[in-house]
C-alpha cells in the first residue's frame, strides 16, 4: 500500500520512466537505421535496435505502475513520433509493434502484478517480446527470419533489469516489514 509520502517519488520516477521510454524508442530505431542487422551471439542476428529495446519493456512497466497504461500509450505514440525523423517506415513499424505488445503485455502483467512484481515483469516481457518481436520483423522486414535473434538480444538487457528491480523491490518490502515489526 503507498502513502502520500510515495506519490511524489512515484510520480517523479514514472515521470523520467516515460522521458527513458521514448528515448529508448527513438534509440532503438536511431540503431537500426544505421546499422541495421547486427549479431547477437550463437550464429543469430537482429535488429540493432534489439539492445534498447528490452530495456523499453521494463521502462514501460515502471510507467504502467507509477503513472497508468494512458502515459504508456502516450510515450509509444510520442516515441514513434520522434522516430519519424529518422524512417517513416521503422518508426510505423516499431510504433505498432508496441502498441500491440503493449495490449498483450497488459493483459499478462496487470493481473499478476498484484501477487508479484518479478512474476508479472518476467512473463508479461517473455509475451510481450514474443508479440512486438514478430510484428516488428514482419512490418518492418517483410520476414520473420531473424525472430530468434531478436528475441534473444532483447533478454540480453531484460533480465539483468528485471533481477535488479527485483533485488530493489525486495529490499523495499524488507524494509517495510522491519519497520512494521518495530512499531508493533
Amino acid at each position: 500500500m503507498t502513502s502520500h509520502r510515495d506519490a511524489p517519488t512515484r510520480t517523479t520516477r514514472g515521470a523520467f520512466a516515460v522521458l527513458g521510454y521514448i528515448a529508448s524508442i527513438f534509440v532503438a530505431n536511431w540503431l537500426i537505421t544505421h546499422f541495421g542487422l547486427v549479431p547477437v551471439g550463437f550464429g543469430l542476428k537482429a535488429p540493432a535496435g534489439v539492445y534498447v529495446a528490452g530495456l523499453a519493456f521494463i521502462l514501460r512497466d515502471v510507467v504502467q505502475d507509477d503513472l497508468g497504461i494512458g502515459w504508456v500509450i502516450y510515450a509509444i505514440l510520442a516515441g514513434a513520433t520522434v522516430s519519424l525523423t529518422l524512417s517513416a517506415h521503422f518508426a510505423i513499424a516499431s510504433g505498432a509493434a508496441f502498441l500491440v505488445s503493449e495490449l498483450a503485455d497488459f493483459a499478462v502483467y496487470t493481473p499478476l502484478r498484484r501477487r508479484s512484481w518479478a512474476a508479472a515483469a518476467v512473463f508479461s516481457n517473455t509475451v510481450g517480446d514474443l508479440v512486438d518481436s514478430a510484428l516488428f520483423l514482419w512490418l518492418a522486414f517483410g520476414s520473420l527470419a531473424n525472430v530468434a535473434g531478436l528475441v534473444l538480444g532483447k533478454w540480453y538487457v531484460t533480465l539483468p533489469v528485471v533481477v535488479i528491480f527485483g533485488v530493489r523491490h525486495l529490499r523495499e518490502r524488507h524494509a517495510v516489514y522491519r519497520n512494521e515489526r518495530s512499531h508493533a
